[in-house]
């Protein structure tokens, strides 16, 4: 036992150490102050920018800046949806793969670009060297620099600037964050035995009898997995994600991976405290967070380490609930790796959700119904202020202090648009989906669970896009051809089409909704006029207004959600503990 808590905290400080100097950088790169890489990267960004046609010093109004975003989203994902559609004749496709079914690849292209890669497929079965290579893994960076961009522009707008230029910022993302990492963590992981390969299947005799050929899947897999992880992206190469031992062998390479997945949120908020000239403020607010954080994670761990009850009664000793688990890993590797990936909206799994102990279906989900603990690429930082833009409203309005942020105003425009993504948006895309295919469970959800727990694979599938995170319960119906239409004597595609479609419903409401409304609010925000600080202004950089706001996102999250959990996770748990599950 004290060895996995030792592993969480080793990690976690290794986390923390990272976060100054990783969000000092990126305030450089976003403040066009000078960095280590000028020499090498400004030339290379003088010939993008001169092909794309933009002017680096042109600001861009919150419409502007979200329109750009959305043309170029529409245009990425067509170029994805022709490469899948077509990966059957274009190279790279050393098995010889068809492409899948329309309904997977509009579901694919839809989950890739909003940064959510949600897999309705397997990955070493269903896309080629070429679809993973030149279109999920072009779209993990494009897309996971578009967060990054929506979050500082928001910060920008936050402290009073204007919101900059997109395509500035896309391409900055890139060649500035991502992928100088992205060469460092590939190295790495390649040292760690993640393979990197074009070669196709490599086909051995099995242990069982010689006679019987078993076909070993390998490909390109160590770039595309630091980014999977650094983007927050969360897209396996392969079916089982994380817990493949080609993707994540050792607790080196997870090592790796969960402090890349966390690296980025982490350190946004201190680049914020940069951006503000309030590095107070940065490291209370990140506190509060941390603090939430590391509860979720003991959550987790102490269900995983006491197992299940039923489990244990049976084997006359208490053992870690293992199943859904690597061996490697273990209970604290599972439960950390769990926390962090649906915290950050990443996605990726080293283990399986479902198999989780309600203590972690509550959690899992709560991530994601919150998200902000750390939160998705860029966009968590933004709902992270957004919540503080609630809390400074609602204390100004107990003290009777006019509501200011930043020496900025607080009134009706901004806390209408903060209401709106926070409170509306996010329920509107998980609650109504997900009532439909209750209402209809065997044509339509393909639960493979009763009871509660079935409940929660819908609500986590729907949530899961929503949030833009992409990992899920499983034993759903949601692949082509449904393995659960087909055994129950149903239309072989009528489950599978229901998720693809009604999830891309999801996708699509969870991504640009909200980041609409972020630039927006952070546009107005920019335009606000500075007040001086007097006594009478409401400090936001105090211990006791953190406090405030923490209480004011639990209570919003479990006034929207706690219905939701009741008939999930926590009607599981006693469930469980009568001794029934």
């Amino acid at each position: 036992m004290l060895e996995g808590w030792i592993q969480i905290v080793l990690t976690l400080l290794i986390v923390v150490a990272i976060t100054p100097v990783f969000g000092r950088y990126m305030a450089r790169v976003y403040l066009e102050q000078s960095t280590f890489l000028d020499p090498i990267l400004n030339p290379v960004e003088r010939v993008l920018y001169s092909l794309v046609g933009v002017k680096t010093k042109e600001n861009m109004t919150g419409w502007q800046y979200g329109r750009a975003i959305l043309y170029s989203n529409l245009a990425m994902g067509l170029l994805i949806f022709l490469i899948i559609m077509n990966q059957g004749w274009l190279p790279l496709n050393p098995t010889k793969i068809d492409a899948p079914t329309w309904d997977t690849v509009l579901h694919t292209t839809i989950s890739f670009i909003t940064n959510t890669n949600q897999q309705h497929y397997s990955g070493e079965t269903y896309m080629s060297y070429g679809s993973q290579m030149w279109g999920l893994g072009y779209h993990m960076f494009t897309s996971a620099a578009t967060g990054l961009a929506v979050g500082i522009a928001f910060i920008r707008g936050l402290t009073g600037r204007s919101l900059g230029n997109f395509y500035v910022d896309l391409i900055r993302s890139i060649t500035r964050i991502l992928l100088p990492i992205c060469i460092i963590g590939a190295i790495a992981l390649m040292a760690a035995g993640v393979p990197e390969t074009l070669a196709g299947v490599v086909v051995f005799p099995t242990l069982e009898d010689p006679n019987i050929s078993q076909a070993i899947a390998r490909g390109p897999v160590a770039h595309y997995e630091i980014i999977k992880q650094l983007g927050e992206n969360g897209g396996g190469f392969f079916a089982i994600n994380s817990a493949h031992p080609f993707e994540n062998p050792n607790g080196f390479s997870n090592l790796i991976q969960i402090v890349a997945m966390l690296s980025i949120p982490t350190s946004l908020i201190y680049t914020y405290g940069l951006f503000a000239n309030n590095t107070k403020q940065a490291w209370l607010v990140y506190g509060m967070v941390g603090v939430l954080y590391v509860i979720f994670i003991i959550v987790t761990a102490i269900g995983e380490y006491n197992g299940n009850p039923a489990v244990n009664a049976l084997l006359g000793s208490q053992q870690p609930n293992l199943e859904g688990k690597e061996v490697r890993f273990g209970w604290a590797q599972s439960a950390l790796f769990a926390t962090s990936t649906t915290g950050t909206m990443c996605g990726a799994v080293n283990s399986l959700h479902d198999s989780f102990m309600p203590n972690g279906g509550f959690i899992t989900l709560s991530n994601m119904f919150l998200q902000i603990i750390w939160g998705g690429q860029g966009t968590g930082t933004a709902y992270l202020f957004a919540y503080l833009i609630l809390a400074v409203f609602a204390t100004g309005l107990m003290v009777g202090r006019t509501p200011e942020f930043l020496g900025r105003k607080i009134e009706k425009r901004e806390v209408v648009l903060a209401s709106f993504l926070l409170l509306l948006v996010h329920p509107i895309a998980i609650m109504i989906p997900a009532g439909i295919a209750l209402a209809f469970p065997d044509q339509l959800s393909g639960i493979s669970n009763p009871g509660f727990h079935g409940f929660a694979q819908v609500i986590y599938e729907y949530a899961s896009a929503a949030a833009n995170n992409g990992s899920g319960f499983e034993g759903l119906g949601d692949s082509q051809p449904s393995p659960f239409a087909m055994s129950t004597g149903t239309a072989p595609t009528l489950t599978a089409l229901w998720w693809n479609l009604s999830t891309c419903f999801s996708l699509l409401a969870g991504r640009y909704v909200p980041i609409i409304g972020l630039l927006f609010l952070a546009d107005s925000m920019s335009r606000k006029q500075a007040v001086p600080y007097t006594t009478g202004t409401l400090r936001t950089d105090t211990g006791l207004f953190i406090g405030v706001t923490a209480g004011v996102i639990l209570i919003l999250g479990a006034l929207t959600f706690f219905p939701v959990l009741a008939l999930g996770p926590i009607g599981e748990a006693f469930f469980i503990a009568k001794g029934i599950g």
